[in-house]
């Protein structure tokens, strides 16, 4: 059986409520699938619930970066930089067509948060904690090498430039693929299952999770010698449910991103630069968009609906305008936006972007094992932590973890040299399906070599080019990665909803047909999706006038 068929949804959740698991994780964002490879792959049974979709919390809403936090360095906290800057080598390696490399210009303006002996001394620390070596190394620019980098930056503030290397990525199908190889391992996991309560034995230890199935809305439980709570913003709320919800508690930061057409801000490379009030934001290429962020305020709202509001836009097209003053960007280029929480710990008397970005783990009396905190970056190592707490509960030996040598799904290539091979591979041969380059490139950041699977399967669809391409990846997402719903689609598996935006319009009634059929859906269900995605659409790109928390 496939077990990441959303075909197969009722064999899947049979297995989950008969079987007896070693370890339940309850949250799939890339925490949850982290821990979830590494466990399966020392040897543990493994099952993961999610109660929407996989990253469908904070890890779909970051700045989409593998980076090593060089602020982070201004903060003193030279274990947390250098544990980042190293894994972001080794995730690059075991997805080499996910993670890529992006080179990241440093502006040094005058007053401005870095100067120029700080920064060289800065990145060259950042540089030996990481690892860096040859061209990735950081360089110093002068005034004018960096306005040649970057024309478009206020040349009258600017005094010269750091240039040095990061990563891009996309977070949600980073989790994806997470998942997919967890269950290349053995382990089941399941999205849309709601973890609503615990059961426990009589020495009140946690030996079951209470859990609702949300698409079938029926009520299983998980057995388990072991639970682990990877659920970002709602970590405190199961706390809460266990009666272990004291001493540290979580801090919610919101953080809100804005995406515009490229055209309209030409950006040559990743800019990472100066806000007025101090604070640095990023603004980043991704192919016809470049996306602005991210804010950082603190969160007191509805966790599960976290909104845009127009000074959020606001702040970020300000910060944009002051830095490179001949864009002008107004609201009406912003194609749409997304806004996530960060689960930091509370730090009494640190504002949001002062506080730590460390993880740290909570392990209750009833042997609920709670993780908050941490970056996108150190999903790996914080798995690895998780699960050797684990290992030292349980009576069995485990294998040592070796993740990082685990290629994800789709991106079993040597390096970055044998993507690009195969970008170009793909792009000759995508051209008798009517796509182009920009598709190949779409293509490959996506799905890695799983693209051919796509392509074949785009065969069977008469339709031009672009809408057969995209009937083909929702046949692939539904059949291999527990696709459910049209926003599951459209963004977490594809990215469409933040960075393609025009193109949903010309396909989405043929998607929706589509997902009709292959679910059986009745006509509530098919005007309640119609209904989800235009809502959807027009939120990302109109945004509430006044704050709510």
């Amino acid at each position: 059986m496939n077990f990441l068929s959303s075909l197969n949804r009722a064999q899947i959740i049979r297995q989950l409520s008969t079987d007896h698991f070693d370890l339940t994780i309850i949250g799939g964002g890339i925490t949850g699938a982290g821990i979830a490879l590494d466990a399966a792959s020392r040897g543990l049974k493994v099952a993961l619930v999610e109660k929407k979709d996989f990253a469908s919390g904070t890890s779909s809403k970051s700045t989409k970066l593998i980076h090593g936090g060089l602020r982070y360095l201004k903060q003193l906290e030279i274990g947390l930089v250098r544990e980042v800057g190293q894994e972001r080598a080794i995730v690059h390696k075991i997805a080499p067509h996910l993670v890529v490399p992006e080179k990241m210009l440093l502006p040094l303006i005058k007053e401005g948060s870095y100067g120029e002996l700080g920064t060289s001394f800065g990145l060259w620390v950042y540089d030996i904690l990481a690892g860096v070596e040859g061209d990735d190394k950081r360089k110093m620019l002068s005034r004018e090498e960096t306005l040649t980098k970057e024309p478009l930056l206020k040349k009258d503030i600017v005094t010269g430039g750091g240039f040095y290397a990061e990563y891009r990525t996309d977070d949600a199908r980073l989790t994806i693929e997470n998942i997919k190889t967890a269950n290349q391992f053995g382990a089941i996991c399941i999205n849309y299952v709601e973890a609503s309560d615990f059961e426990y034995n009589d020495e009140h230890q946690i030996e079951g999770v209470k859990c609702i199935d949300r698409n079938a809305e029926k009520s299983f439980i998980i057995r388990s010698k072991h639970v682990i709570s990877a659920a970002g913003p709602w970590v405190d709320n199961l706390r809460k449910v266990d009666h272990s919800l004291e001493g540290k508690h979580l801090f919610l930061s919101k953080g809100v991103h804005i995406v515009v057409p490229h055209a309209r801000f030409p950006v040559h490379q990743a800019v990472y630069f100066d806000v007025p009030d101090g604070r640095m934001i990023f603004a980043i290429p991704r192919n016809r968009v470049t996306y602005i962020g991210t804010t950082d305020t603190p969160y007191k709202g509805d966790i599960n609906n976290i909104p845009v509001y127009r000074e959020d836009v606001d702040y970020l097209l300000n910060a944009a305008n002051n830095m490179f003053p001949t864009i002008m960007l107004t609201i009406e280029d912003v194609e749409s936006s997304w806004a996530g929480l960060r689960p930091l710990i509370h730090e009494e008397g640190k504002s949001a972007s002062e506080m730590s970005r460390k993880d740290e783990l909570f392990i209750s009396d009833s042997g609920l094992i709670s993780i908050a905190g941490g970056k996108l970056t150190g999903f790996r190592k914080m798995a690895e932590r998780v699960v050797d707490v684990v290992a030292k509960k349980t009576d069995q030996p485990l294998k040592r973890n070796r993740t990082e040598d685990i290629p994800l799904t789709g991106g079993i290539f040597a390096d970055a040299e044998a993507v690009e091979k195969y970008r170009s591979h793909l792009a000759e041969q995508i051209k008798q399906l009517g796509l182009t380059d920009y598709h190949a490139k779409y293509l490959v950041g996506n799905y890695g070599k799983q693209s051919e699977e796509i392509l074949l399967k785009m065969k069977d669809f008469p339709e031009e080019p672009l809408v057969a391409l995209a009937r083909a990846e929702a046949w692939y997402s539904i059949q291999n990665e527990l696709v459910l719903t049209l926003m599951d689609f459209f963004v977490r598996r594809t990215g469409r909803l933040y960075f393609d935006l025009p193109s949903i319009e010309p396909i989405k009634s043929i998607i929706l047909n589509d997902f009709k059929n292959y679910f059986q859906w009745d006509e509530n269900r098919l005007l309640e999706e119609q209904k989800v995605l235009e809502d959807a659409i027009r939120e990302t790109s109109t945004f509430q006038p006044s704050t709510g928390g």
